[in-house]
C-alpha cells in the first residue's frame, strides 16, 4: 500500500474534496483522483462518495481514515527521526497577513528556507480571513484578537499599536483625548469591528463609526496620512510616519491593549515538525525584537 495514496486519501477526507486536497499537496487534481482510484481498487471498497460539492466519506472511508492518518503520522515521525541535523523536508503552505507579513515575517521564512534546503515554503500574503482546511493551508500567521474557532492557535509574540491622525486633520477637527470624544471624529476602520482600549489597567470596548473602510492596514495608514481621519494601527506601520511628523499619536492615555501574533493550524493530534520549527523561530524573532515603549 503506497504511503502517498494514504496521505492523499487523508487530505481529501479532511478537506472535503479533490480540489482543496490537490492544492494542499501541491499536485494536479488528476493525480489525486488516480491515487484515490488505486487505493480503492486495492482495498476493494469505496472510501469516498463523490458529489457536485466535493467528496464525503462512506462508512468504510470514515473507519479507514483514522487508521490511515495514524500511519501517515508515524511515517512522518520516523522520517523526522532519521533526517540529518534536524533537517526538514516536504512542503509548508502558509497564509500570512499582507499588511505585516512582507515587512516582518518574510525574512523569518526566508531564513527558515535557507536553513532547510529540502523544505518547500509556499506563503500567501493576504488580509483575507482564509479557510485553512478548505484552501489547503498547513497553518496561518494571524495578528490581533482571535475570535473563538475550532482552530488551534499558539501565541508567538505581542504587537503594540496606537491611534494616529495627521497634523492637518488635528488642525481641522482637534485631537480626541478620551474614548468619549472619539465618537465625534471620523474613524478609519477595517469593518464594523469594536476597538479596545486600556484605562487604569482594565480593558474597555467602544464601537466607533467612520465612512472610510479598507481591509488592509497599510491602506488605512495612508488614509490617515491624507487627513481622512483617525486610524488604529500596529507600530510597525506607523513608526516611520510618526518619526517624520506625518502622523501624530492621539488619545495616548487610553492606548489599545497589546494584540498577539499567532500561529494557527487546523485541529489534529499533534502539529507537524515543520509547524513546530516555524513556531519556535517566530517566538525567537519576537523575543529579540525591540521592546515596547515605556508605559505600554
Amino acid at each position: 500500500m503506497d504511503i502517498e495514496e494514504l496521505r492523499t486519501f487523508v487530505e481529501v477526507a479532511d478537506s472535503g474534496g479533490v480540489s482543496p486536497a490537490a492544492r494542499r499537496l501541491g499536485v494536479a487534481k488528476s493525480i489525486v483522483s488516480r491515487r484515490l482510484s488505486r487505493l480503492e481498487a486495492e482495498l476493494g471498497v469505496q472510501l469516498l462518495a463523490r458529489t457536485t460539492r466535493g467528496a464525503a466519506l462512506t462508512e468504510a472511508g470514515s473507519t479507514f481514515r483514522d487508521h490511515a492518518a495514524r500511519v501517515c503520522a508515524e511515517i512522518d515521525t520516523a522520517r523526522d527521526a532519521v533526517m540529518p541535523a534536524g533537517e526538514l523536508c516536504g512542503r509548508l503552505r502558509i497564509a500570512a497577513p499582507l499588511s505585516f507579513g512582507p515587512t516582518h515575517l518574510a525574512a523569518v521564512l526566508a531564513d527558515m528556507a535557507l536553513r532547510h534546503p529540502q523544505l518547500h515554503i509556499d506563503t500567501s500574503y493576504t488580509d483575507r480571513f482564509v479557510d485553512l482546511i478548505a484552501e489547503g493551508y498547513d497553518c496561518a500567521i494571524r495578528i490581533g484578537y482571535l475570535p473563538d474557532s475550532n482552530l488551534l492557535a499558539r501565541r508567538v509574540g505581542p504587537i503594540y499599536g496606537k491611534l494616529v491622525a495627521s497634523p492637518d486633520y488635528i488642525a481641522a477637527h482637534g485631537a480626541p483625548e478620551t474614548p468619549e470624544e472619539l465618537a465625534g471624529h471620523q474613524v478609519l476602520m477595517q469593518g464594523t469591528e469594536a476597538w479596545q482600549y486600556l484605562d487604569g489597567g482594565k480593558i474597555h470596548t467602544i464601537r466607533p463609526q467612520g465612512r472610510f473602510k479598507a481591509d488592509n492596514g497599510t491602506a488605512l495608514v495612508a488614509a490617515a496620512v491624507a487627513g481622512l481621519g483617525i486610524a488604529r494601527a500596529p507600530d510597525g506601520l506607523t513608526d516611520a510616519y510618526v518619526a517624520s511628523g506625518a502622523l501624530v499619536p492621539v488619545m495616548t492615555n487610553y492606548p489599545p491593549p497589546p494584540a498577539g501574533v499567532y500561529v494557527v493550524r487546523p485541529p489534529g493530534q499533534h502539529p507537524s515538525r515543520k509547524i513546530r520549527v516555524l513556531t519556535e523561530r517566530l517566538i525567537a524573532y519576537f523575543a529579540e525584537a525591540e521592546p515596547a515603549p515605556a508605559g505600554r
